[in-house]
């Protein structure tokens, strides 16, 4: 039944979607549905919960850790763990992304627990070395962690503009080599003239 409300609330958002529409998609009665969730709030609620574990679980390494991973292959990225953990056809990005777009309680909940850990992750990086010191540590931390977000929220977009599902191997691949190169070189040439 959560699985069932999760890909319909990925779909059409909980406001659209009603607990018959619940039931008929897991097979059940629309009474079993409130016998086990108390009613759609309640099983908004599991799924909700559902939701932010797994996406809380990819951070479940410390700072350390994660500085370590991300900067290891030198491509890893947001984007890549959600690749690696979201497989294909899966309705957790999709209902992320109707969370964060539509400023639910819920996304601003997981955009504010992402961005403190992003913000320390950074700091972490900065201390090891890997990461140059930031002029603005709150900006810098912001802008990477929506640099990774915009991957997700607008999967489809970017889809149909590089010719392959950014969220799989292949698309993951040919999007971390770009982004590193930029993150590491920069992306346009320095305004100064040669002397």
């Amino acid at each position: 039944m959560r699985n069932a409300a999760l890909r319909l609330f990925a779909e059409h958002g909980h406001d659209a979607v009603t607990v018959r529409e619940i039931a008929t998609a897991a097979g059940v009665s629309p009474a079993l549905v409130v016998h086990h969730f108390g009613s759609k709030d309640g099983l908004r609620a599991a799924v909700d919960s559902h939701a932010a574990q797994a996406f809380d679980a990819l951070f479940a390494m410390d700072e350390g850790e994660l500085a370590e991973a991300l900067t290891a292959g030198g491509g890893a990225s947001l984007a890549e763990m959600f690749a690696r953990a979201f497989p294909p056809g899966s309705p957790l990005p999709a209902y992320l992304r109707r969370l964060l777009l539509v400023n639910d309680p819920a996304g601003a909940a997981l955009f504010g627990r992402w961005y403190a850990l992003t913000r320390r992750l950074l700091d972490s990086m900065t201390e090891i070395g890997v990461a140059r010191p930031a002029e603005s540590p709150a900006v810098r931390a912001a802008f990477l962690l929506v640099n990774d977000l915009a991957l997700i929220l607008l999967r489809n977009q970017v889809a149909a503009a590089i010719g392959v599902d950014p969220l799989t191997p292949d698309g993951i691949a040919r999007w971390a080599a770009e982004a590193t190169d930029v993150y590491t070189h920069g992306a346009f040439v320095s305004g100064e003239e040669p002397s």
